[in-house]
């Protein structure tokens, strides 16, 4: 409930701005150094960006885009980035699945790799010579590379500003807020997409700002409304187009996959939604199969192998498509989602789905006694209710899922429920004041269209100074 409350108490009114060109021009202290103060004196931005994982690198990208926009001085970039990044302009110093790892007991026998990725890593940093280091989510790497450049760096004058994008989901877990304390030592700003958790933060001595959901930037990007009711009909267009493209009939049932971005969860989740997909054929004799391949390169191979081995023919369709992956919702009558930025999507979207996870038994027991929530997709811990189906862990059978899925499908006060829910959840998911976007439109000369979850968070980033005690 502490979520709950914090989201209802969390204001658009109460996010404070300061926009770069104007507080650096008229109340920012000359003895200030933010990341756009460092910029002016070398005639360049150096931006050293770590994502690792899908999600991230998506937003990495989006904020790559954003500060090219905002920022006076040409932008460099460098660090660890997927497909999005490096179409930005980003040069990986190492292929971003190495870092795409979660769990604990998934992760030990990867440790030996990630230590020398994160080694590389601050090497890369150094010869960099950034004037901002932003990392993105994947906290277990972001937060060990953010120390040690606080260690190499502290004490000089030009220390690179240090911001973490996507807060720690620190109200999940026991003594979360406590761990809040150590962030103070090496970072310098975390930009947070859920409204409460800049306000949460800024208690524990964090300096912290609300930038929005990244699927709010795909509502502006597609056009969408916040009301997945007022999206039906734009919906259903594309969602028509979509089957006739593939040769789907208008009266068929559809299941999207989503089996995750992490080959580690694509290899345990796949084969039982197939499987459950598989139980579902003699019920719903006219089904068809939509797979959301993430662009993770290992994950695309083992996809495309599984695929070619099964009974069951599916349409793959890259995640990396803004366009091919909500055209693809548009298309489905209901979906199993692996846990992740994906259910956010599908509440975009409108779509009734089931929320999926198997974990190792040592993350298993991690999980549940080390977390003080009752659910784990974002819907549910948002509303505190089980409003999406949640298949957990040894729960999470074919037979479990096809059971629940057929109830989804055909049970029009499950469907019902669900986009009600869905409305309620990107509601509460605001955008941040409108005095904050009206400031970086204003400051920035560009026009409505623009004004999203990552130029804020572009803005907030150039803005961002290093802590007081560093300044000393």
């Amino acid at each position: 409930m502490m979520l709950l409350r914090a989201i209802g108490a969390a204001r658009p009114g109460n996010h404070r701005f300061r926009p770069w060109r104007m507080t650096r021009t008229a109340t920012r202290p000359l003895s200030s150094r933010a990341a756009i103060d460092m910029a002016a004196r070398d005639g360049e931005l150096r931006a050293f960006l770590v994502a690792g994982e899908v999600s991230g690198d998506s937003i990495a990208s989006r904020l790559m885009a954003s500060l090219k926009k905002l920022s006076p001085y040409p932008v460099h970039f460098a660090g660890v980035g997927g497909d999005s990044m490096r179409k930005e302009g980003l040069q990986p110093i190492f292929p971003m699945e190495d870092l795409a790892v979660m769990g604990l007991w998934e992760l030990l026998p990867h440790i030996i790799n990630f230590r020398a990725r994160l080694k590389e890593t601050v090497e890369a940093a150094i010869s960099f010579r950034p004037h901002v280091v932003v990392t993105v989510d994947s906290k277990g790497f972001s937060f060990r590379l953010l120390d040690q450049l606080n260690d190499v760096f502290r004490g000089e004058k030009d220390r690179p500003v240090h911001v973490h994008y996507v807060a720690p989901s620190f109200w999940a877990w026991k003594g979360g807020e406590r761990r809040l304390e150590r962030l103070r030592q090496f970072v310098d700003h975390i930009l947070c997409i859920l409204p409460f958790e800049a306000e949460v933060c800024r208690w524990n001595g964090l300096a912290a700002s609300y930038v929005g959901h990244p699927v709010l930037e795909d509502a502006l990007h597609l056009g969408l409304d916040l009301d997945p009711a007022s999206n039906k009909r734009k919906m259903r267009r594309s969602g028509d187009a979509f089957r006739c493209e593939h040769g789907l009939s208008p009266g068929a049932t559809v299941i999207t996959l989503l089996p995750g971005s992490r080959l580690q969860e694509v290899t345990r989740m796949l084969p039982i939604y197939l499987q459950a997909v598989q139980l579902l054929k003699e019920p719903f004799t006219d089904l068809s199969i939509i797979i959301l391949v993430a662009p993770n390169r290992d994950v695309e191979a083992y996809i495309n192998r599984e695929v070619q081995s099964s009974s069951l023919s599916a349409i793959l369709i890259s995640g990396a498509s803004l366009d091919k992956r909500y055209n693809a919702f548009s298309a489905s009558t209901a979906a199993l989602c692996t846990s992740g930025t994906g259910v956010m999507e599908l509440q975009l979207a409108g779509l009734p789905c089931i929320v999926a996870y198997q974990a190792h038994l040592l993350t298993e027991w991690l999980i549940r006694y080390k977390t003080k929530l009752n659910f784990i997709s974002l819907p549910n811990i948002i509303l505190n209710s089980a409003v999406l189906p949640e298949v957990l862990f040894r729960a999470c059978t074919s037979e479990n899922l096809a059971a629940i899925l057929s109830r989804v499908v055909t049970d029009d006060n499950v469907r019902d429920r669900q986009a009600s829910a869905a409305q309620k959840v990107l509601e509460l998911l605001h955008h941040p004041s409108e005095s904050i976007s009206s400031s970086v439109l204003r400051e920035s000369g560009l026009s409505s269209t623009f004004c999203c979850p990552s130029m804020i968070a572009a803005s907030k980033t150039l803005d961002a100074e290093l802590r007081r005690s560093d300044q000393s």
